[in-house]
């Protein structure tokens, strides 16, 4: 089968450009937010380049790309582990729910105290504690 050809049961996506709205109270906002900055951009330019540089059908590359961009939740579950994500997201809907800068200041010292000690085996030999 050629590559011009459609493969049966393979997805065909219509690449669109989204700019909202967005809510001013919606959660997601700074996702959607970047949602609608990266939109702006063609990334066809990108996949037909490198297409064409390394031989590989600009489809592939596109679907490797998203197949590993929306896959890398699931790898930083697996590193972290679930009881520290849970951990984390903890602090962060507890300081959300009380709404206030102070609530978000105090989580970001949380987070920033809990990081520290999960990163720390990772600079033992740099000498930067």
């Amino acid at each position: 089968m050629s590559s011009a050809e459609p493969e049966p049961d393979v997805p065909v996506l219509r690449l669109e450009m989204w700019d909202g709205p967005i809510a001013d109270d919606d959660p997601d906002a700074r996702f959607k937010e970047e949602i609608a900055e990266y939109g702006r951009l063609d990334p066809t330019v990108t996949l037909g380049g490198l297409s064409e540089y390394l031989g590989i059908p600009p489809g592939a590359l596109a679907r490797a790309v998203l197949a590993r961009w929306g896959s890398e939740g699931s790898a930083g579950l697996l590193e972290l582990g679930p009881s520290m994500v849970t951990r984390l997201l903890g602090i962060v809907r507890e300081a959300e729910s009380a709404g206030t800068d102070e609530a978000r200041l105090a989580a970001f010292h949380r987070l920033a105290g809990m990081l520290g000690w999960l990163g720390a085996p990772l600079e033992q030999d740099t000498g930067s504690r």
